[in-house]
């Protein structure tokens, strides 16, 4: 039997950082701390927790070469200086789990194995997860790991949702659409429930996820229906870096005139594109705001991020049949009132309309009174998701003890 005065850890590994959260180990999770190793790979790493406590919060510079030195930096942190009593277990978001892999579960040497074999699926993301689950395996043999998958939310699409425009035998190797931003999803579903929102259970909702990563989710009666992001996570919306949905054709034309290789191709779409590309001064939506009064590459990025986001507003509405939720969450999205007004800009017809005072100052609702659709701006959390899913798994209960 285990006590309440132990604890689970999240990890969610990106290209570039490992942000990580504590909680007690409990049926309700309670946050202690979170985290983040960023900037992995760059002279300016940096280390930084936030603490219910002041005195144990601090952001410093590191040295963090790779990802492996930073999960190495993180586990010392944790052995030697964290206020984390007894991990009872570690809980990572791992963004594609193919065909196979959906629900959260236990990581098992098969497991692991599986997710080896698929890291072509996602190339920008499973290495680095195998990476961590391997890494806290050899320190912590004994402490339970649990995968909770970015693809779970979507596993139900509809086949026509789900099925890709390409010679049928594909389907069998799992080439499909599979959608991401679970977890991310899943949290605003649980919160528009616990607001009380009849569309979360009984309604048309659109969720739109704008952060570095941003995507949309068309849901009908809680059950995700389509979603922007396809087989991997590099298509959909334009992103900080990632392109969003090109004409594929571009990928014979660069072969033909820049001998571009397929390896060449993905990482322009994934890292060299999106804001980026596009401002070619920088990947920060903030940055781009400030700038897109004198710089017309600026202004233009703004402009067709916007653009594409209201446009896949309005193929899922055509998809759902109208509206009753709209929700904006991620950085930008929960952030960004300016960004929340140009994308809902000519959407009247939807019955849509923004209450310029409450969007401003990010109220909850930001649509006026007499708006059909309620727009909501919810901040998300996908560290507390991927916290219940392992005290499920465990079965722990609310005064910390577990079955598993």
């Amino acid at each position: 039997m285990t006590r309440s005065s132990q604890r689970i850890l999240t990890i969610n590994g990106g290209s570039s950082s490992i942000k990580f959260a504590l909680f007690d180990a409990e049926s309700a999770p309670r946050q202690i701390l979170s985290g983040a190793i960023e900037r992995i790979g760059l002279s300016d790493a940096t280390f930084r927790v936030k603490h219910a406590n002041p005195a144990d919060s601090f952001c410093r510079g590191v040295t963090a070469r790779d990802h492996t030195a930073a999960v190495d930096m993180l586990m010392d942190w944790i052995e030697q200086d964290a206020p984390c009593g007894v991990l009872t277990a570690v809980g990572h978001r791992v963004v594609h789990g193919g065909p196979k892999y959906f629900a959260p579960q236990l990581i098992t040497p098969e497991m692991l194995a599986e997710l080896q074999r698929l890291t072509a699926f996602d190339p920008e993301h499973l290495p680095e997860e195998i990476l961590l689950i391997e890494a806290f395996r050899h320190r912590f043999p004994q402490l339970p790991q649990i995968a909770c998958f970015d693809t779970e939310f979507h596993r139900d699409l509809p086949r026509v949702a789900k099925l890709l425009p390409i010679p049928r035998r594909y389907e069998a190797m799992g080439v499909r659409r599979y959608g991401f931003h679970g977890l991310s999803y899943a949290f605003l579903m649980e919160e528009l429930a616990r607001l009380g929102d009849a569309a979360a259970t009984a309604g048309r909702v659109i969720l739109v996820h704008l952060g570095s990563g941003a995507s949309l989710a068309a849901v009908r009666d809680g059950k995700s229906i389509d979603t922007s992001m396809g087989f991997t996570p590099t298509s959909g919306i334009p992103m900080s870096t990632r392109s969003g949905d090109l004409d594929p054709g571009l990928i014979g034309y660069f072969a033909r005139t820049e001998n571009m290789s397929p390896q060449q191709f993905n990482e322009m779409v994934t890292m060299q594109s999106g804001l980026l590309g596009m401002s070619e001064t920088s990947s920060d939506m903030r940055d781009l705001l400030a700038h897109e009064t004198h710089d017309v590459r600026a202004a233009e990025a703004v402009a067709l991020f916007c653009y594409q986001v209201k446009k896949w507003i309005g193929a899922f509405a055509a998809t759902l049949g109208g509206i009753d939720t709209l929700v904006f969450a991620g950085g930008i999205g929960e952030n960004s009132p300016i960004i929340r007004t140009r994308i809902c800009a000519g959407l009247e017809f939807l019955g849509i309309a923004l209450d310029e005072n409450q969007n401003t100052t990010n109220e909850n609702v930001i649509s006026i009174a007499a708006s059909t659709v309620a727009v909501r701006v919810i901040r998300t959390d996908e560290q507390i998701m991927i916290a219940k899913s392992v005290i499920r798994i465990l079965g722990i209960d609310q005064h910390g003890n577990r079955s598993l």
